[in-house]
């Protein structure tokens, strides 16, 4: 059982209620559960043309999104960061001392196997046990 589990959400993928119920099932009595959604800002060149506040309004839109998706569920605290997703969870996790990671995954392609997916590079590097749900 596990006191701080940390749920990274992506919020355009449909695994959260999965991986929210593992987490709900991991958890002690008194555990706190995070949901953490990355937001990845544009790079590079591509910020040159767009607007100061657009990538504020967008990362504002991902926190009511990840607000409304947890809405209703108790004990769970909804957090969005700014960066790449798996260093940003990684980082995430090592800062605020979680002890497990619940992440979902999809079946990798080959294209995975030779770059990695997001919780492939969480179950490398994480400081703490993880859990992966990979949907079907």
């Amino acid at each position: 059982m596990y006191r701080k589990i940390l749920v990274p959400m992506a919020l355009d993928h449909g695994v959260s209620a999965q991986t929210l119920a593992i987490a709900n099932a991991l958890k002690t009595d008194d555990a706190e559960l995070i949901a953490l959604h990355v937001y990845e800002a544009p790079q590079g060149a591509v910020l040159a043309y767009l607007d100061d506040g657009v990538v504020e309004v967008a990362f504002e839109r991902a926190r009511e999104t990840l607000n409304e998706k947890v809405a209703g569920i108790d004990g769970i605290t909804p957090v969005v960061v700014s960066g790449h997703s798996a260093r940003a969870i990684i980082d995430y996790a090592t800062d605020n001392a979680v002890d497990c990671i619940v992440i979902g995954s999809h079946k990798p392609g080959l294209s995975e196997y030779f770059l990695g997916t997001t919780a492939s590079r969480v179950v490398r590097h994480a400081p703490c046990a993880v859990h992966v749900h990979r949907s079907s």
